[in-house]
């Protein structure tokens, strides 16, 4: 887009010549950026869509995930039972996510189609498919582990939205030192044996500098921000589990910050 520009630096030629125009192309551009980025999510039915596209997908590769060891025990039936109550669904969507769960964990059901269809919807934007295999990941982790054959299916679900092997591994392992973190120590992150935990859970390693610190942190506080998330198209139910790893970011990054003192 270039209306910001065109008009910015029209504008700041007469106001203070050359040097104006180049200071009104800046102004213009930052406007430009802005503008395309709001008017890139869509208007308030697209958003709706979305919502009940990430909606849909998250409960049925949730029910996959169940299933992926080949049967879906009781407690694997119990555990999603107790994240649907820790979501605060209403009867409608509590019914609905079932249903979901169910049809997910049918031979029948076909994991490809469902990526494709929100990747064909959400795929233009990062943070939609990294919150989906972010919140997959979590799910995968409510018994305490990911499972050989959870792995297989997350790393297949990862690729198939666009990331490298490597990328899904990289985020997998933050995603697992983050959870790591936030068990230690029953959340109270005071123990010195919780930083090298502390800095897995923000993706980074022990020798980065402080400048290198804050940057990862503001961009995980960023793609985990609820409103970012929302006007994105993520149902808010499911807002939860980026609620937690907010805070789970936060606790390491203060710990980190405390020790560094």
């Amino acid at each position: 887009m270039i209306v910001g520009k065109l008009i910015a630096g029209i504008f700041g030629y007469f106001l203070a010549g050359p040097f104006g125009a180049v200071i009104g192309i800046f102004v213009g551009h930052t406007f430009d950026r802005g503008l395309g980025s709001t008017l890139s999510m869509g208007s308030p039915e697209q958003l709706e869509k979305i919502k009940n596209v990430f909606f849909d997908t998250i409960f049925q590769l949730m029910g996959s995930l169940a299933k992926a060891d080949g049967h879906i025990s009781a407690s694997e039936v119990s555990q999603a039972e107790q994240i649907m109550v820790q979501m605060g669904l209403n009867t409608e969507n509590r019914q609905r996510a079932i249903a979901l769960f169910k049809a997910g964990s049918q031979p029948s059901f076909k994991f490809a189609e469902t990526v494709d269809e929100f990747k064909l919807l959400c795929g233009r934007h990062d943070n939609l498919k990294r919150s989906l295999l972010i919140y997959l990941i979590s799910l995968a982790l409510a018994d305490g582990e990911v499972h050989s054959s959870e792995h297989r299916l997350l790393l297949d679900i990862a690729i198939r939205l666009g990331f490298s092997n490597q990328e899904f591994e990289r985020l997998l392992e933050m995603v697992l030192a983050q959870h790591s973190f936030a068990e230690s120590a029953g959340g109270t992150y005071g123990s010195g044996q919780d930083i090298p935990e502390a800095y897995r859970a923000l993706g980074i390693g022990a020798d980065c500098t402080d400048k290198a610190l804050k940057r990862a942190y503001r961009k995980l506080m960023s793609q985990h921000h609820p409103d970012k998330l929302i006007a994105q198209g993520v149902p808010e139910e499911i807002l939860k589990v980026a609620t937690e790893k907010a805070q789970e970011i936060q606790a390491a990054y203060e710990l980190i910050k405390n020790h560094r003192k």
